[in-house]
């Protein structure tokens, strides 16, 4: 029984989200360009479960390039009103369209010469009249047996809400970097910060052998700078290719001389490369993509002389795996 009723919300729930979907027309459009052509910011309010949604949508919106907060219609009406200024866009939230501390406020927020943007659930609500464009969120029924605490009904709100959200994203194009600059802190942050070059090892830390180096000597070379591989290049410092741990112990099940052999003979050809301002968390899905460890790093695409190497275990060490 409980888990039937739970299947029950979430099947109700989803009909809602694709009925939301189906319905949304040039009026979603409208409220995307008045975003991005307004010169403001967008002020989020809503009361009670739509205030805590509009919350939300204030602080995706912010995140992904479009400057948004959230202003209680409560405290708006008590003084915090001033925080609205002429040529913000408001997104006013009420599933109702009735609710009092909203619409007390909708002729202060035209006053200050803001647009308004509607979300409610009831197309002839005082609210749906009052905006310069109106969203739809009406469900057909509430998630919740008795129908009345709002389930499906917040659902579709914080739907709408994510869709202007990427709506605007994708508009303004929004980059990675972009986003990077507002989530400094934690693993995400890393993510989004932290480039190859900022890892990489350089300079003496780099394992570099020439070609006709004897694999005695290349050996020391892995072992000494602790990353497992080296770099084999030419005489103008062109990489050529890689010896790993794993090419020697597979050319010593094979029998081979391999301690007089030169380095040129036992590399891996072609080695997979990275640029220095790629992000890092693009070398570890690199490394991901072809069960590797290390990746020699480059200034550009066509430079034939690495400037250094990441492995996977700066990776770890950074908080990135």
């Amino acid at each position: 029984m409980i888990i039937e009723e739970a299947r029950k919300v979430i099947r109700i729930e989803a009909d809602a989200l694709m009925a939301l979907a189906d319905s949304i027309n040039g009026e979603f459009e409208q409220a995307v360009r008045r975003i991005l052509s307004t010169k403001g910011r967008v002020v989020v309010t809503g009361m009670g479960k739509s205030g805590l949604i509009g919350q939300k949508i204030a602080s995706t919106m912010a995140s992904t390039g479009t400057p948004a907060f959230f202003l209680h219609p409560a405290e708006g009406i008590h003084g915090d009103l001033g925080m609205i200024m002429k040529g913000d866009v408001v997104i006013a939230i009420s599933n109702s369209g009735e609710t009092d501390e909203v619409v007390r406020i909708l002729p202060i927020i035209k006053r200050l010469g803001a647009s308004l943007i509607s979300m409610s659930g009831n197309p002839k609500s005082s609210l749906a009249k009052a905006g310069d464009v109106f969203l739809d969120i009406s469900v057909k029924e509430e998630a919740c047996p008795l129908g009345l605490a709002p389930t499906a009904s917040t659902t579709a709100t914080l739907a709408m809400g994510d869709a202007l959200a990427v709506a605007l994203l994708l508009e303004r194009g929004f980059r990675p970097e972009d986003f990077a600059l507002f989530h400094p802190g934690g693993s995400l942050g890393k993510k989004l910060l932290l480039t190859v070059g900022d890892l990489m090892h350089a300079g003496d830390a780099v394992p570099i052998v020439t070609s006709d180096t004897p694999m005695r000597d290349a050996l020391f070379v892995i072992s000494s700078k602790g990353l497992g591989v080296t770099g084999v290049v030419d005489g103008s410092g062109a990489l050529l290719g890689v010896i790993t741990d794993g090419d020697l112990r597979r050319a010593l099940s094979k029998g081979l001389a391999v301690l007089e052999l030169p380095a040129g003979e036992l590399m891996s050809r072609n080695p997979k490369r990275i640029k220095r301002g790629e992000l890092a968390a693009k070398a570890l899905q690199r490394m991901e993509q072809y069960s590797i460890t290390s990746l020699f790093v480059f200034e550009g695409d066509d430079d034939a002389q690495p400037v250094g190497v990441i492995h996977l275990h700066d990776l770890l060490k950074a908080g990135l795996a």
